[in-house]
């Protein structure tokens, strides 16, 4: 007799458990291919935002938290030309209504 291999079995008890969990046994086959290719359709979606923008969302925390620190964002690393160029005071970016130095906003 042929048994299936480890791995084969553990896919097949993954994809029990799947089935189980959201109740897709009790679904027909087209009901089934419908919710898994939303499914997959969102997982795609999230997966593909997250390697686009996650990289760039995480440098620009890690350059606030050194900022922060440190207080001087003279030796932070620029990600392209001048890294100063879109920066404004607080008190321009909301019209006047804050007064001081702050460099902690970008111009759309």
């Amino acid at each position: 007799m042929l048994y299936p291999s480890s791995l084969v079995r553990w896919l097949q008890r993954k994809r029990y458990q799947y089935e189980v969990t959201f109740s897709l046994y009790m679904l027909t086959p087209t009901e089934k291919f419908i919710l898994n290719s939303i499914l997959f359709l969102l997982l795609s979606l999230f997966i593909i935002a997250a390697s686009l923008y996650l990289p760039e969302h995480i440098l620009i925390i890690a350059n606030r938290m050194f900022y922060y620190f440190s207080g001087d964002d003279s030796s932070l690393p620029a990600s392209s030309g001048n890294p100063k160029a879109h920066l404004t005071t607080a008190a321009t970016h909301f019209g006047g209504a804050l007064a001081g130095n702050e460099r902690a906003f970008m111009e759309p």
